[in-house]
């Protein structure tokens, strides 16, 4: 038994050793493809999974984790730093470490990310000064989010941006836009996200992006969670402290940014609103559990080796702030949910407020629109030998258009499957009633909602939805779930279970078949019966006739006299129209 201790101990000496020899003199050229091409390319999914794997071999303080599959068949990576070499996040949570989560490829014709990313952890690596920098920062890497849209490379979907070479395609395996995915997860890559997302619990969550819609000076914009709806404490501390801090900090860098210029087809001078990020969002969704995000937004007209460097330093800049910031950010998330309950109150949608604004400095260029030589008509020309700075009105301020009192907890009806398999994706907790158990608790019917006529992301969505309700005794089953509030998971919770916030279940049709009415009748069997309804109920006879003296199009409709008596008896299903979810109070 001893000799067997002391060879496994040896071994052990063994491969600790060659670790660091591998470390140290493997002459490993770790240039990645980007550097190689002077900025013109970008890696390929297996050269930056190879890549990562080659560094991890490399440096003891590099690991790279499959973490799920996606919807093409690849799984998705997780690559992590941390100085002390610590990879177990049982242990790195209960430790004083901060977690940053960064997001690659969404859209994998945006790579700025993927190639910053790779350059970025490399050089902590291998620099003994930066892993001390950074020994109390655990960053997280996601190399390629969308594996199925990096495979399908091309050169020409991407009409408007400037490099690199070749990129990935915006849909995924299903073509899917996995930035619409986050609340609704229809994909593999949206189930393995949250996988990794709750492994992680990031304290601070960045999104790396491309985008255009109008052109300006600025190489790199930022578009950071919506102040508002982050909410409390945490918002006030993303606006107050965190932009101006890595604006700031990038400015020294001489690199100038600006909030995420949300224009489409016009120019920026008439002023612009801060994007809304709700939900179906990366940091919508990450809001959802309190974490601190934003997204990357470069600029598609700049060079690509320009985008991605400023993409780097302000990869930087977040956690150079992180570092200095990280025991108040962690302080602020844990008194999250706290102060939420404490209010009673949580706001479930939001409107643009038109009259409180901030003033920007913004660095443009003069637009005008000329003569097309394409069509017969005028186009939108940008003069970049006319640059200007300007203020500029910036609409960074939203106010709830709708909030709900916060319930002590939901009560799903067992069967919806698709909810409660997102539910347990999402560490929610829940009990199952072991026994039928009668509640008083309110009950929820749709009232009204809108259906868009055409298909968004493989939904026919809705919108302007309101809900009736009504406090009842509820007899609930055996096998009913009951989902308190009270939890860290709060704000999911509400968002998607309250049928009228934005990127609610219900909106993203999980429960359409309530708004099917499954019994009918025959108008020349249930005649008989109205007519008895109608002489036993002076009520419902009275309702009729004032009905039909104040609806003219009711009044000339037989067929709808007929269906609200149904509707106003004890025919009508009681099924038509409402939902599976009870609140309890």
């Amino acid at each position: 038994m001893r000799m067997f201790v002391e060879k496994n101990l040896f071994f052990a000496l063994i491969i600790l050793f060659s670790g660091v020899i591998s470390a140290q003199k493997t002459g490993k050229d770790f240039t990645t493809i980007f550097e190689k091409s002077k900025g013109t390319e970008t890696a390929t999914y297996q050269e930056t999974i190879t890549f990562y794997k080659e560094l991890a071999v490399a440096y003891p303080e590099i690991s790279i984790l499959e973490m799920g599959e996606t919807d093409s068949g690849f799984p998705l990576h997780l690559v992590v730093f941390n100085a002390s070499k610590e990879f177990d996040f049982n242990n790195i949570h209960g430790s004083k470490k901060i977690t940053i989560l960064i997001n690659n490829a969404i859209h994998p014709g945006e790579s700025d990310g993927v190639d910053a990313s790779m350059m970025l952890l490399r050089d902590i690596v291998q620099d003994k000064n930066k892993i001390k920098k950074l020994e109390n920062i655990v960053i997280a890497v996601i190399p390629i989010y969308n594996i199925g849209g990096a495979l399908n490379r091309n050169s020409h979907s991407r009409a408007n941006q400037n490099g690199p070479k070749e990129y990935g395609f915006r849909g995924n395996a299903q073509n899917f836009d996995l930035n619409r995915d986050f609340i609704k997860a229809d994909t593999k890559n949206a189930k393995a996200f949250a996988e990794i997302f709750h492994l992680v619990k990031p304290n601070v969550f960045i999104d790396n992006h491309v985008s255009n819609g109008a052109d300006y000076q600025y190489g790199i914009t930022h578009l950071f969670t919506q102040n508002n709806n982050l909410g409390n404490d945490l918002g006030a501390f993303i606006e107050n402290e965190m932009r101006p801090n890595i604006e700031a900090s990038l400015l020294k860098k001489d690199i100038i940014i600006t909030p995420y210029v949300n224009v489409w087809g016009t120019t920026p001078e008439a002023g612009f609103s801060q994007f809304f990020d709700s939900p179906r969002y990366s940091t919508g969704y990450t809001t959802l559990f309190n974490t601190l995000g934003m997204m990357v937004e470069t600029h598609m007209l700049k060079p690509y080796k320009e985008r991605v460097e400023q993409t780097y330093s302000l990869l930087e800049s977040v956690i150079d702030f992180t570092i200095e910031k990280g025991n108040e950010i962690k302080e602020l998330r844990q008194n999250a949910v706290t102060k939420i309950l404490a209010k009673k109150t949580y706001p479930i949608s939001f409107e643009l407020d038109k009259n409180n604004y901030s003033i920007l400095q913004f660095k443009g260029y003069e637009g005008s629109y000329i003569d097309s030589k394409v069509t017969n008509g005028k186009r939108l020309f940008y003069d970049r030998t006319k640059p200007y700075t300007k203020p500029v009105k910036y609409f960074n301020n939203y106010i709830p258009s709708k909030e709900i009192k916060i319930p002590k907890a939901y009560i799903l009806k067992q069967g919806w499957q698709k909810v409660l398999e997102r539910l347990k994706d999402n560490h929610i907790e829940y009990a199952v009633f072991k026994n039928d158990t009668a509640i008083t608790a309110e009950e929820q019917h749709i009232k009204d909602y809108k259906t868009s006529t055409k298909p968004f992301e493989g939904h026919f969505i809705h919108s302007k939805t309101e809900v009736s309700s009504i406090t009842k005794k509820v007899l609930f089953q055996k096998g009913d779930i009951y989902i308190p509030t009270h939890q860290n998971g709060l704000r999911y919770i509400v968002e998607t279970l309250e049928a009228e916030a934005t990127d609610s279940f219900f909106n993203w049709n999980f429960f359409d078949t309530v708004l099917e009415q499954k019994e009918h009748f025959s108008s020349y069997v249930f005649e008989d019966i109205a007519e008895k309804l109608l002489m036993k109920n002076p009520t419902l006879k009275d309702s009729l006739n004032q009905k039909m003296n104040t609806d003219k199009d009711f009044a000339g409709s037989p067929e709808a006299q007929l269906d609200f008596i149904y509707k106003n008896s004890p025919y009508y299903e009681d099924a038509h129209l409402k939902l599976p979810i009870y609140k309890v109070f």
